[in-house]
Formats: C-alpha cells, structure tokens, sequence
C-alpha cells in the first residue's frame, strides 16, 4: 500500500489511516445516544442530512472511552455502503508515502493486533496503519464493556 496516509490520535497513540478509505473530516458537537448498543457506538449524528453512525475508535481498541469535547474531531468513512464518523482525538496531518507498508513486527495488544494493516515510518517515526473497517466492527473488549 503506497500512497496518501491520514495521521490521526486514537488512545493516546498517532496512528495512520489510508486516505483513500477516507471520505473527509468534521467536527462534531452533537451526538445522539442509542440505547443498548455496543461500548464502541458512541451515537448517532446527521452531516449534509445524512445519518452517521459514531463510532469510539479508544473504546474500539482498548475498551476505553474517547473523552468529548465541545467539538470532537471525526474522520468519516464508508464502509460496505454505510457512513461512519470514528472519533478521534486529534487530526495531524495527511502525508505522501513513496515505500510500501511494512508488515508489523511487534507484538500488539489484541485491540491493536485486530485494526493493524501494518505499519510506516515517517520522519523516523513508525507508526501504525490501522484499517477504519476493523475500528467500525469493534471488538468482544467493547462489546462486552
């Protein structure tokens, strides 16, 4: 995977996103909670009248609850057709990758090891690419928080 990479904090940590699963990025400020869903599902909110499922990407990894702001920053994906805004706790920047992803060496906490694509080194700087599909499906952690 070559190409433009979305560098994001989840759970305290700078991670990247493949821009190319990236639709855009917002601010949130309103999000409307669903009774009895899973820990990772934040809520729900409209963008340009359509609905977004919000999803915890700290409570996707680790169980962790993203602490809100007034305004939250979210990266909106679309996965199988459906919208997603997984919250993040800052946006950084969007680089140009010319070398493959490398595939990830180190062992992961099992939040981690289930959303790694592998991983990049920027400005000698690895970090992790992390796939926003596996951050939407969550896991048992959050599901069972």
């Amino acid at each position: 995977m070559i190409g433009l990479f979305l560098i994001v904090t989840i759970a305290g940590k700078r991670v990247a996103l493949p821009a190319s699963t990236v639709e855009s990025v917002v601010e949130i400020d309103e999000i409307e909670a669903v009774p009895l869903v899973p820990r990772h599902i934040a809520g729900l909110f409209a963008l340009r009248s359509r609905v977004m499922t919000v999803i915890d990407s700290s409570a996707s990894v680790d169980g962790s609850r993203l602490e809100r702001k007034d305004r939250t920053e979210a990266v909106i994906v679309n996965c199988e057709g459906h919208g997603y805004a997984i919250l993040v706790e800052n946006v950084d920047d969007v680089v140009q990758l010319t070398e493959p992803v490398m595939p990830c060496r180190a062992v992961l906490q099992p939040g981690w090891a289930r959303v790694a694509l592998g991983v990049i080194e920027i400005d000698d700087e690895t970090l992790l690419v992390v796939d926003p599909a596996a951050l939407v499906e969550g896991s048992e952690v959050s599901a069972a928080a």
